[in-house]
């Protein structure tokens, strides 16, 4: 498991608007990747849709949010505008499969998924907090934003 105090290395990660995402377009912003199994799992929604409602909160705290998983960029695409997710990017893991999650150990192999976490980067793509969740469990975003 990635631990406080590691650094985060550049990746590319496509999101439902098929934009990719990379940690070098964000200089100087904090970042929190939260982690989700699968898309269409009704934990799940609620997780990414926490995200999105409190997208203001985030920016107030100089942070981008994304929810990251496995599912396919058009998964993704489908699932968004079933959700109303119109600004936070959901971030594919598709291909190769879960390697970002893999990259942080946060990756079930047994399962193919990733687990359900949240990790907060700064300013300098270093990790602040790492915490995972069981898979059933609706993370705090209350809890965040306080650790943000």
């Amino acid at each position: 498991m990635i631990k406080v105090g590691a650094k985060i290395n550049n990746f590319k990660l496509l999101d439902q608007k098929g934009q990719e995402f990379t940690l070098a377009s964000f200089v100087g912003k904090r970042v929190l990747f939260s982690f989700h199994p699968l898309a269409w799992t009704s934990i799940c929604a609620k997780q990414m849709q926490s995200l999105e409602e409190r997208r203001q909160s985030f920016s107030q705290k100089n942070t981008i949010a994304v929810g990251i998983s496995v599912d396919s960029v058009p998964c993704k695409v489908a699932w968004a505008k079933e959700l109303k997710v119109e600004h936070t990017s959901l971030l594919s893991d598709f291909w190769p499969h879960g390697g970002f999650a893999k990259s942080l150990d946060v990756f079930r192999d047994n399962d193919g998924i990733s687990e359900r976490a949240n990790i907060i980067i700064d300013e300098k793509e270093i990790v602040t907090f790492v915490k995972v969740y069981p898979i059933a469990e609706l993370p705090d975003i209350e809890q965040i934003l306080e650790a943000l």
